[in-house]
């Protein structure tokens, strides 16, 4: 009887394990013409799990088998969301029918305790609201006026001594590190009217510049995981979570103090001269005086507000533009004749227009700007192939078929790679991943337009970057800068790929070498 028995449970095992991989075989039939292998139980999340490293390549590799398709996550796990690149999908979410697609609850549950309600998380009134409000500042000739001299001087006196301290010692410098340094001085100034200064020969370390590259790849993480994953790791106190909570304290004790400085500063304003004055019109002293009139109506400009704020500005204003500095100098250095084309561009441009001093040569006007055609496409080029922001994902409101066919429910998660976007033959031709300014560059020598929903580094439709040309300009004073006086070497055999995070720094930095140029 016991035999028996014996027998009946290895049939039932054996049974069991039949099941199993008829369950395995079924998936893989199922499977094989998905872009990401669709295991029973855990999903696809094997697969991204391993390749987190790679994520972006990942899902351009994807995206280029099926321009749209549903990543399903481990069962009972409420974790499947869509991937697409399609532009006519974008189109759809980001302007066509903006109403209907919004950041959704998942987007705010792992982006609140950073953002809070501030500007990239809030939607419908509180956004325009806010999207009007800080408008207002960056159309203010007093907030124009710092911003060109805090450029400028951060770029004579920061950026082109230190760059002269490491050619004369012949030593390796991180650019990477350097243009982070310097746009987070500039974005300091500009939000909250201090500058930190850490853009020094000296390279100080302060851990709430840190905290925001630690806060940012702790994001990513919670977009990689099931939310009762990332949420578990939380209340442990543990992994990336444990990192997250340390650096949002240390971001927040700096946001404070320069909120208490600048009340402090704003009490004795009336013993200040107007020469003091002029020129410090920062985004704090905008809120804080409340003298944007109707631009602020509606606003309550409490601390959390201004720490809100202030959040949401120094994320955008620091990595965005030293990320995508870090790869435009990557790509002109492996593309010496493209940089050469840049620097011939300078050169006659300096000599074309009006005549300026030894020292001051190098700075140009926004107009003067705008006619340096070569150089604007080389960096459109840099953020066609490395955006500063490599994904977003929407949410709709109401049930809605997509362009491509695909139905998605309430709420439900639609993530769009910008990455993949730039690397799609059916968008760029074939020649999508070489790196050609001449691709921004009409017959007629002026710039090339191409529709927001199809290069999307600065957003599309309502939400489109409010500080678009803020942005180029300041890229563009940086490479004058730089182009005009140095020669950029990548050291040889230094890796070069994107970092694990929402925001596409390079993982190990920019290690160069820096060489006066002979003019």
């Amino acid at each position: 009887m016991a035999v028996v028995m014996t027998n009946i449970g290895y049939l039932e095992l054996f049974l069991v394990f039949l099941g199993f991989l008829l369950l395995l075989l079924l998936h893989w039939h199922q499977s094989r013409n998905l872009p990401v292998m669709n295991w029973p139980l855990l999903g696809m999340s094997p697969s991204l799990l391993c390749n987190a490293h790679r994520i972006h390549d990942l899902v351009t590799h994807c995206l280029t088998q099926c321009s749209t398709f549903e990543f399903r996550g481990p069962w009972f796990t409420n974790n499947n969301f869509l991937v697409t690149s399609d532009p006519a999908n974008v189109h759809y979410m980001l302007i066509k029918h903006f109403s209907n697609f919004q950041k959704g609850s998942n987007f705010k549950r792992i982006f609140h305790e950073s953002l809070g309600d501030g500007i990239f998380v809030s939607e419908s009134d509180s956004w325009a609201t806010q999207k009007r409000s800080i408008q207002s500042v960056l159309k203010d000739g007093r907030f124009q006026q710092l911003f060109v001299k805090t450029v400028q001087e951060k770029v004579e006196k920061g950026l082109i001594p230190i760059l002269d301290h490491v050619s004369a010692l012949e030593i390796e410098v991180d650019m990477q590190d350097l243009f982070t340094r310097f746009t987070f001085d500039n974005i300091c100034i500009f939000v909250l009217g201090k500058d930190p200064g850490v853009l020094s020969i000296e390279f100080r370390e302060e851990s709430y510049v840190k905290a925001f590259d630690e806060i940012e790849e702790a994001i990513l993480h919670r977009h990689m995981l099931p939310e009762s994953c990332w949420r578990l790791q939380k209340w442990l106190e543990i992994g990336k979570e444990r990192t997250f909570s340390r650096a949002i304290k240390d971001v927040e004790r700096f946001i404070f103090q320069c909120i208490s400085l600048k009340k402090e500063r704003l009490r004795r304003k009336s013993t200040r001269t107007k020469e003091e004055d002029e020129g410090s019109f920062d985004f704090l002293t905008a809120y804080m005086e409340n003298d944007r009139g109707e631009s602020t109506a509606g606003l309550e400009i409490s601390e959390k507000f201004l720490r809100d704020t202030a959040v949401n500005l120094l994320g955008a204003g620091k990595d965005t533009v030293s990320a995508a500095l870090s790869w435009f100098f990557w790509l002109i250095s492996t593309h010496p004749l493209v940089e050469n084309k840049i620097w011939e561009e300078i050169i006659k441009a300096n000599n074309t227009w009006e005549i300026k001093d030894d020292k001051n040569w190098w700075i140009f006007s926004a107009q003067e700007l705008r006619k340096l055609v070569y150089l604007h496409g080389a960096l459109c080029e840099t953020l066609r192939l490395f955006p500063p922001l490599p994904f977003q994902h929407k949410a709709p409101v109401k049930a809605d078929i997509l362009p491509s066919g695909h139905k998605i429910g309430p709420d439900s998660k639609v993530i769009f790679s910008l990455y993949a976007m730039g690397r799609m033959e059916s968008i760029w031709g074939p020649d999508c991943s070489e790196f050609k300014p001449e691709r921004w560059i009409s017959e007629g020598g002026g710039i090339v337009h191409v529709p927001s929903h199809k290069f999307i580094a600065f957003n599309a439709g309502p939400r489109s970057c409010l500080g678009k040309e803020m942005t180029f300009i300041q890229m563009k004073m940086v490479a004058i800068a730089i182009i005009s006086k140095y020669h950029i070497q990548v050291v040889e055999g230094h890796p070069v790929s994107p970092s694990t995070s929402i925001i596409l720094h390079m993982r190990h930095g920019l290690k160069v070498k820096v060489k006066k140029r002979c003019v």
